[in-house]
């Protein structure tokens, strides 16, 4: 995967260790591991139409672009973005997508990322979301973007004016896993999409060497929340190549959020789930307050996984 940091990402990776582990290129990525998946969530096998994943039968998911303003190191579409051809869309993709949404009523939810849907410009983007508002069918639309603090710029008036003119929810999910990323540009990106009527949460992961401990996590979910932005998930990692080196103890993780859960509000605590190898369902898990194994689990399909 290409590097590439935005003007913003690179002020802040000045002043912070966190972010520069983030977004800058390691020697740790070229460690091979057996255990990794470039496609750990076998998207492609349920690729339906191109840039068109259909996983899971109430929702499905669009990836309007695969360019970031900023590439994270951790990221599990590796594979993908910053391929930027390969994964250019037109009015002509949205148009598939649209037809195949028509013709497959039980689809009532629509995710669009990518790469960030935010970068791509400003007509695709609301000819993107008018389009797929337009179904009957389709009741909820998402938005998964790491926009408001990879570049906050991109949250500019035609995305928002596109947002605002959709008559159905719009959720924005953004991506923050510490709180060094919460600047002053990125709060005011954060009013600007609740002033158009986008309804915000955060998705984390835990990431080793950034964000895998309770202070940390405490201080990120605590002024999320603050800002109008509600903790929704945080991952464990997944173990896709160039990324193994982020990867958590479990026993870590989940000491850190029995604690969190103990002194965050419910509002401020996200669920902390794994999403199952295979792509078989995004998997709570279980915390200290709750006696037996912890070993292992059973994913959507009733498969036994172990969680190394």
């Amino acid at each position: 995967m290409l590097e590439k940091v935005s003007d913003h990402i690179e002020d802040l990776m000045v002043c912070e260790d966190a972010i520069k582990r983030q977004f800058e290129v390691s020697e740790e990525e070229l460690d091979e591991n057996l255990q990794a998946n470039a496609d750990p969530l076998r998207e492609k096998e349920h690729e339906v139409a191109p840039g068109m994943i259909n996983k899971y039968p109430n929702r499905a998911l669009c990836l309007l672009t695969a360019e970031c303003a900023a590439y994270c190191r951790f990221c599990t579409r590796r594979r993908l973005v910053s391929d930027i051809e390969r994964g250019r869309v037109d009015r002509a993709h949205v148009d598939q997508w649209a037809a195949y949404l028509e013709s497959h009523p039980a689809v009532e939810e629509v995710i669009l990322s990518g790469g960030d849907p935010f970068i791509v410009e400003d007509d695709l983007f609301a000819y993107a979301l008018e389009s797929l508002c337009a179904i009957d069918s389709i009741r909820v639309i998402r938005i998964g973007t790491r926009a408001p603090v990879s570049d906050p710029c991109l949250v500019n008036c035609g995305k928002l004016d596109a947002i605002q003119r959709v008559d159905k929810p719009v959720y924005v999910g953004i991506h923050f896993e510490h709180p060094a990323e919460i600047t002053r540009r990125t709060v005011c990106a954060i009013r600007d999409l609740r002033r158009a009527g986008a309804i915000l949460y955060s998705q984390s992961v835990f990431l080793k060497g950034v964000n895998d401990d309770y202070d940390t996590l405490h201080e990120l979910f605590t002024r999320l929340l603050e800002i109008g932005v509600r903790p929704y998930y945080i991952y464990r990692c997944d173990p896709v190549p160039g990324a193994m080196h982020f990867i958590v103890d479990p026993k870590k993780e989940r000491r850190i959020m029995t604690r969190l859960r103990r002194g965050l509000s419910g509002l401020a605590f996200p669920t902390y789930i794994i999403d199952a190898p295979d792509g078989s369902g995004k998997i709570p898990v279980p915390l200290d307050f709750w006696d037996g194994d912890k070993t292992h689990y059973t994913d959507f399909g009733g498969n036994r996984h172990f969680i190394e």
